[in-house]
């Protein structure tokens, strides 16, 4: 698994994605509560109780 921190301006730490075998994206906050996960095959952001978000990858958008 492969893991990105998301850094603001100050270099303080505002989340996290972790990327699977699968491609499958995770993002988590930085208190590491899921957020959302994007799945490049069906090119669809989903919430945390698998609602759709939208078209392609908007999990950036989820972390303000």
């Amino acid at each position: 698994m492969d893991r990105q921190i998301l850094r603001d301006k100050q270099n303080r730490m505002i989340g996290i994605i972790e990327t699977d075998a699968n491609g499958i994206q995770t993002l988590r906050d930085k208190t590491n509560k899921k957020l959302a996960t994007y799945d490049p095959k069906t090119n669809k952001t989903r919430n945390i109780y698998g609602h759709l978000i939208g078209t392609g990858n908007l999990m950036m958008t989820l972390l303000y």
